[in-house]
């Protein structure tokens, strides 16, 4: 049994709304054994310094490790590409198609590790792979149906981050059933069953690695197959991942073919649940909002995305209210940074009902860490508690942006940047802000160049 003492400057526990200073960590095989706070209510320590002597210092705050629970790895090679010039999503879905052409197993692995290893110097211990490059260009199977999927787990393990590989079923272009595209022959496996079965075929190499199940869309898997993936993920007790109103087009064409929006729909073909997590669920109404709440279906936001494709602001505060668990992700990787998300999840709703104070720390820490935890099937991360993984996060609170902030503050303060040491599953990742074992910049560079030249 090998273990690891660490001793934070501020630690973040949970059902605690601020930091608590001087907290020993005890940690052993990848799990944290003991968490001690070593102030008295008095303030005066309870702990001798000889028996601190062992332990790693952690100066700055430690939060638990923060979970990515939507991410397209390849949308990154994007970045600084799309942003100018007019547009909407439809425009930038076409650029997105583009890269996406490119793109192999062994060209996927060198790019999905870069960015995976960038989540890993933002404190992401966790990602959620909502994957649907799954097949050759021409839509015609690898020699190995899950090469593509093989990638994306292997790029995670070398950037020493766990991974629940969402693998997305994509059939149809349109709500009302056209066929997929040139761009997008490769992400069809033909019907839900056939998806079923390249699926479940899958056994990821690795115990950080787990698969789950996602439905792209309502416009991507006709009403009749919704229920093949909603069962497959069920009886595996997998979590569901499924893109839901992101677009008020999208609205528009469900109430046109079905007659219902398209919460209205998942909800008939059994696809809510308490393992459901809808992405975005910008566009809803009222009665959505209910479906959602009494199925205890949950909602991971992407706000530096739906900002960046001007999608608009979802109800984060009445989501929150009528009970579905808020999870975040950084979605097309416009931007890596949890913080910057949870932040965008307050500052967003400031904007849309121009009044402050929706959400506190203690909730968006919450929803970066335990929420995309559970979202993505790992609820036994996301907390500084005895039993949980060993997933540390620690915050400078130093740097020019965290300078004379009070570490309950970091959730408005803090970037990416400031995170100074990352601890997965027991192992250091990321020290001084440098990844151990990736040149982030220099593999960027190069995967981003491979597939965009």
């Amino acid at each position: 049994m090998t273990g690891t003492r660490w001793l934070a400057e501020y630690a973040w526990l949970p059902d605690h709304a601020e930091p608590t200073p001087d907290v020993l960590i005890e940690t052993a095989d990848g799990r944290i054994t003991a968490v001690t706070p070593l102030a008295g209510d008095d303030g005066a320590p309870t702990a001798g310094v000889e028996v601190l002597a062992d332990a790693e210092r952690l100066p700055g705050l430690t939060l638990p490790g923060l979970a990515n629970a939507h991410s397209h790895a390849f949308h990154r090679a994007l970045r600084g590409r799309t942003h100018g010039g007019r547009g909407d999503f439809w425009t930038w879905r076409d650029r997105m198609y583009a890269v996406a052409a490119r793109l192999d197993p062994d060209s996927y692995l060198a790019l999905a590790r870069a960015v995976y290893a960038e989540m890993a110097l933002a404190g992401i211990t966790c990602v959620g792979e909502f994957h649907y490059l799954h097949h050759n260009p021409d839509g015609t199977p690898y020699a190995d149906p899950n090469a593509m999927g093989e990638a994306l787990v292997e790029a995670a393990a070398h950037a020493g981050i766990r991974i629940t590989l969402l693998d997305t079923c994509y059939l149809t272009a349109t709500v009302d059933g056209q066929p997929l595209t040139e761009p997008q022959r490769r992400f069809g496996d033909g019907d839900a069953l056939r998806w079923a079965e390249r699926v479940a075929a899958f056994t990821p190499a690795g115990d950080h690695a787990r698969v789950g199940a996602a439905i792209h869309s309502v416009r991507a898997v006709p009403a009749g197959q919704l229920a093949t993936v909603a069962n497959w993920a069920d009886r595996r007790g997998a979590p569901l991942h499924v893109h839901l109103s992101e677009q008020p087009a999208e609205n528009d064409a469900c109430r046109a073919v079905h007659g219902r929006t398209p919460t209205r729909l998942l909800a008939d073909h059994g696809a809510l649940g308490p393992h459901t997590t809808a992405v975005h669920a910008t566009h809803l109404t009222s009665g959505d909002l209910t479906l959602l709440g009494d199925a205890g279906t949950g909602v991971c936001l992407c706000p530096t995305t739906e900002r960046d494709l001007a999608d608009g602001i979802g109800p984060a505060r009445r989501m929150a209210d009528v009970g579905l668990p808020l999870s975040l992700g950084s979605d097309s990787h416009a931007v890596v940074d949890l913080f910057e998300e949870a932040r965008a999840v307050e500052l967003d709703e400031r904007l849309r009902t121009r009044r402050r104070g929706h959400f506190g720390a203690a909730e968006l820490r919450d929803a970066a860490t335990v929420g995309g935890h559970a979202a993505l099937g790992w609820r036994d991360a996301g907390r500084i508690a005895v039993g949980a993984r060993a997933d540390l996060v620690t915050v400078r609170l130093d740097s020019p942006r965290t300078a004379g902030v009070p570490p309950v503050g970091v959730w408005f303060a803090a970037g990416a940047a400031d995170v100074a040491q990352v601890v997965v599953d027991g192992r250091t990742v990321v020290r001084d802000g440098r990844h151990l074992t990736v040149d982030v910049p220099a593999e960027l560079t190069a995967a981003i160049e491979e597939v965009t030249r």
